[in-house]
């Protein structure tokens, strides 16, 4: 077994903080990789070391994966984090890492080649008995074959990307008229986002929910689950709320998904942290959708509600340490509720509205957790996922948590930018949400951008003061920041801590 002494985390922003600060508890040093629009982010000051690796855009710098192998040799580097997005599910990218000589903290390239393709994933699973949705067991091209293949499985279908995820290359189709032209768009999609056009056909699950099991594998064998996420808000197939638990499974559907899940993860030798996600239907009947081969955004929610870190695991694991946790030592305390503050403007369909933060006040207080990678007066920049936080509150049931988090909304002060905040509060109050009986289609069902002005949350007089203040200090805010960023922009390479 070894012990890793330094790990360079390879990726940026809010991940590359949470992963930094579980190293740094476990006495682990860290490197920082950074583009030059980041020159000046957290996670570049937070680390003991930090490289720029190129410009801005991400494939000429977090997507290169030999530079980041290379940075690693220079600085005698153990371990890479991927974090996730980037090269997280990078099969070649984890290989290249392991012919190195270095530590991946993940699965091994083949599960993320496997579970990559979902119909390879499908494959690997079918020896086990998992609940599948009704649909083709290989890619389909030909239109006259799929048309046929439709009608037996019965409309509405899916049409899905083989290679891909993010809601690209995905069609539904209502009607055998609009198939062709919706294959067409699907297969043409797929090429284009992922450089393959293999598209395959599910049945759609009318009003579904998203559902998702949180996995852990260690390299000798053993799998256990940490329940499930409730993710069914989403815009443009992503999402934007999730919770643990969810509101509506039953114990004995929960212990049998979470059995599924963990076969899943079986059935390609998984080990790391992992998410198995299902689909679920209004009779909370489940189906295996896939398996995201990484850690996840929305992984705080089952962090609080099992007091487990999942990236301090994750590090074990790739030590080659055994689990120390057992299934039956695993019990579900509390609720959590996590929302992912973009800045993008929910009443223009949700585009990214990227500038800078010029007022950027946390909430805090009791049950309060916020995980970000930006200070006010930093720009949001246009080069990646325009995610400004994680927001997730905790409470004894549901009700506490979501109490909780209406408040931490109010709170959170952010100017600059529109971000997503008014429509979560608008989410935290439906009747739909606080029932559990919402799905997929929150968005298009519930939501216009008219309810936005009446919803606004009102800053409370302690919180309208707080802002004045902060903006009254923002030029000396400023100008002592100016000096930490001029020493930043000096090297492409520097130690923060000795």
């Amino acid at each position: 077994m070894m012990t890793i002494k330094k790990i360079l985390v390879a990726n940026r922003g809010e991940i590359a903080l949470r992963v930094m600060r579980s190293a740094r508890e476990m006495g682990i040093r860290t490197v920082a990789v950074y583009s030059e629009a980041d020159r000046n982010a957290l996670h570049v000051r937070y680390a003991d070391e930090a490289v720029c690796i190129g410009p801005p855009a991400s494939a000429q710098s977090y997507l290169r994966g030999d530079k980041i192998i290379e940075v690693c040799k220079q600085l005698g580097v153990d371990a890479i984090h991927p974090g996730y997005g980037f090269l997280s599910e990078n099969a070649a990218f984890a290989q290249a890492t392991a012919d190195a000589g270095i530590i991946f903290i993940g699965p091994s390239p083949e599960s993320i080649r496997v579970m990559g393709d979902k119909l390879a994933a499908k494959a690997a699973v079918s020896a086990f008995n998992i609940p599948m949705v009704p649909g083709t067991p290989e890619a389909v091209k030909d239109i006259a074959e799929a048309k046929e293949i439709c009608k037996t499985i019965g409309y509405p279908v899916l049409i899905k990307a083989s290679a891909g995820g993010g809601g690209k290359g995905m069609r539904v189709v209502e009607r055998e008229e609009e198939f062709v032209e919706q294959m067409q768009r699907a297969v043409s999609e797929a090429a284009s986002a992922f450089g393959d056009g293999s598209v395959f056909i599910e049945k759609y699950i009318t009003s579904p929910k998203h559902i998702e099991i949180q996995v852990l594998g260690d390299q000798h064998g053993h799998i256990i689950h940490l329940f499930e996420r409730e993710c069914s808000i989403q815009r443009r197939h992503q999402k934007v709320v999730e919770e643990a638990p969810s509101a509506v499974l039953t114990p004995a559907v929960r212990e049998a998904m979470g059995k599924s899940a963990v076969d899943v993860a079986r059935a390609c030798s998984y080990y790391g942290a992992g998410t198995v996600e299902f689909i679920v239907d209004e009779k909370l009947n489940f189906y295996f959708l896939e398996m995201n081969t990484r850690l996840q955004v929305e992984h705080p929610v089952s962090e609080l509600i099992t007091g487990v870190d999942l990236v301090k695991e994750q590090i074990k694991i790739a030590q080659g340490e055994k689990l120390a946790i057992r299934q039956e030592d695993l019990k579900i305390l509390g609720h959590a509720v996590e929302i992912r503050v973009y800045a993008e403007d929910p009443a223009n369909n949700f585009l990214p509205d990227i500038g800078r933060l010029q007022t950027y006040v946390r909430p805090q207080g009791p049950g309060v957790r916020v995980d970000d990678g930006f200070e006010q007066g930093m720009d949001i920049p246009i080069y990646y996922d325009p995610m400004i936080a994680k927001l997730i509150t905790f409470g004894k049931d549901r009700t506490e948590a979501i109490g909780r988090m209406r408040r931490a909304i109010d709170e959170y002060q952010i100017s600059g930018v529109t971000t997503t905040l008014g429509f979560c509060r608008i989410v935290m109050d439906h009747e739909a949400f606080l029932s559990g009986r919402f799905y997929t289609d929150f968005v298009s069902k519930y939501f216009t951008p008219a309810q936005l002005n009446q919803h606004l949350p009102q800053e409370s007089e302690v919180a309208a003061a707080l802002v004045a203040y902060l903006l009254s200090q923002q030029q000396t805010n400023a100008s002592s920041g100016k000096a930490a960023q001029q020493s930043a922009s000096g090297s492409k390479w520097r130690k923060n801590r000795q």
